[in-house]
């Protein structure tokens, strides 16, 4: 911050997540960035340190309104890929998130997918998630970056957006998604609980369509086929296919 401060750069989009809501109750969802219910938290150490960054954006802002321009992007579950099949994720090792985990499982590179918990009061057992394609998602980024630049000194802010659909997606939902974008259905088994998953968390975007006039275009459908379209076009991600040591053992949910 002090290295931007000397170059005179005033705008600023922070990428932060929707896991700094905590545990969120039942009745506090769809969750909007301003719930008086809910107090900002984290169950993991993830969390903690996209709290810990909003919290010194937030105190930077205060110390000189008039200098600082920040808007935070509270991302839900970005997935997807590329609609060409170009461009998608490719995590280095075993896979931390939920969908390249069932990505590898899909294109053979793993034997099953592995689900944390299926006893959450959620309608199917499995953890309840909001679900973003990448693309829209970058497409919010762009929307955020017009709203900056367009802001006059005396309207800068600093101030929390979800990123969203709105809509929650559980973990067997997601798995039956990839089984009709692939044309075969997922392996999986269930396994215990995995500490700090909270059983639901989906977002309140309205504030990201009057702020920024930006709405979540794709659904489900097209992240799990446009995931599919990378995948199988590079089972191996960016790299040459060479013979890999992984720990199949490892499993993923959310």
């Amino acid at each position: 911050l002090s290295a931007l401060e000397a170059r005179g750069v005033r705008h600023v989009v922070f990428s932060s997540s929707a896991t700094v809501y905590g545990d969120v109750p039942a009745e506090c969802l769809p969750i909007s960035e301003g719930d008086p219910r809910v107090v900002l938290s984290a169950t993991n150490p993830y969390g903690r340190t996209k709290l810990f960054v909003e919290e010194m954006l937030r105190d930077c802002h205060a110390s000189d309104p008039s200098k600082w321009n920040i808007l935070i992007l509270r991302y839900f579950n970005p997935i997807g890929a590329h609609p060409s099949g170009e461009i998608g994720e490719d995590p280095q090792g075993v896979p931390n998130n939920l969908m390249p985990y069932v990505a590898q499982v899909c294109v053979g590179r793993r034997p099953e997918l592995g689900i944390f918990g299926d006893d959450y009061d959620t309608p199917d057992g499995t953890g309840v998630r909001d679900y973003i394609h990448v693309v829209d998602l970058a497409k919010g980024h762009v929307k955020a970056l017009d709203v900056l630049y367009a802001a006059a000194p005396e309207d800068y802010r600093c101030e929390a957006v979800n990123l969203g659909t709105g809509n929650g997606v559980s973990v067997l939902d997601l798995v039956k998604g990839m089984g009709e974008a692939t044309g075969k259905p997922v392996p999986y088994k269930i396994v215990g609980r995995r500490p700090g998953d909270v059983a639901s968390l989906y977002a309140d975007a309205s504030r990201a369509d009057e702020l920024l006039g930006w709405k979540a275009q794709k659904g489900l459908k097209e992240m799990c086929e446009d995931t599919w379209r990378w995948q199988s076009n590079n089972p191996y991600g960016y790299k040459v296919p060479t013979e890999e040591k992984e720990n199949d053992e490892n499993t993923i949910s959310n």
